[in-house]
């Protein structure tokens, strides 16, 4: 199985829950309705990667995303979180009324900073995606539509978490393609605080 570093150790989540259409900026910019109740999808643990890799056949779209590591049921840690999506693919599976697996569970569709544990508010958490240095994505909870423990509630009602599964909690509006040489960097503050960060260079 793959696996995320929390704190230092290995952990080998079984699954990834992902919120769509979280943020009401992203819901716009791909021209989406507003949902009455949260979207949420899976990602498999095979999805997970340590790199962003592009795709010439299939144009790739970088979304970033606050993510948490679920413990004993309760929300326990944050990482930063890129939910990778073939977008003309996912495009093609909504028009058909179909699911979206295929443009959102590939491998390597998951890409993760290290978690850490996080005691503080969650409510105070937001994220930067910066790619060659540029500002791309920003957000926190307070744009959010659903916010974490909100998530967690809806989530529980019909999916049994395992210690180790992660929460993808939706992504800002600013999304774009993926070009391969791109530096990414992505940060997680609780206010002004940095406490996790990543970097990838897109192959």
């Amino acid at each position: 199985m793959k696996s995320v570093c929390l704190d230092g150790e290995e952990i080998f989540p079984s699954k990834i829950i992902c919120i769509g259409r979280n943020y009401v900026g992203h819901i716009r910019e791909l021209g989406n309705e507003i949902p009455e109740e949260p979207v949420i999808f899976l990602k498999p643990n095979s999805a997970i990667s340590a790199d962003i890799i592009s795709n010439e056949s299939d144009e790739i779209h970088f979304e970033g995303e606050l993510s948490i590591v679920v413990r004993s049921g309760e929300l326990a840690a944050v990482g930063f979180g890129l939910d990778l999506t073939k977008r003309n693919l996912q495009s093609r599976l909504k028009a058909g009324g179909l699911p979206w697996e295929r443009s959102k569970a590939f491998d390597g569709a998951a890409v993760f900073s290290d978690f850490v544990t996080f005691n503080g508010q969650v409510d105070d958490l937001r994220l930067e995606l910066r790619i060659n240095d540029r500002l791309v994505q920003q957000g926190g909870c307070e744009l959010m539509m659903y916010k974490p423990d909100e998530i967690l509630a809806e989530v529980k009602g019909f999916i049994s978490f395992e210690d180790g599964d992660l929460i993808m909690t939706g992504t800002p509006a600013g999304v774009g393609p993926v070009n391969a040489g791109d530096l990414f960097s992505g940060k997680i503050f609780e206010r002004e605080k940095l406490i996790v960060e990543g970097s990838w260079v897109v192959r």
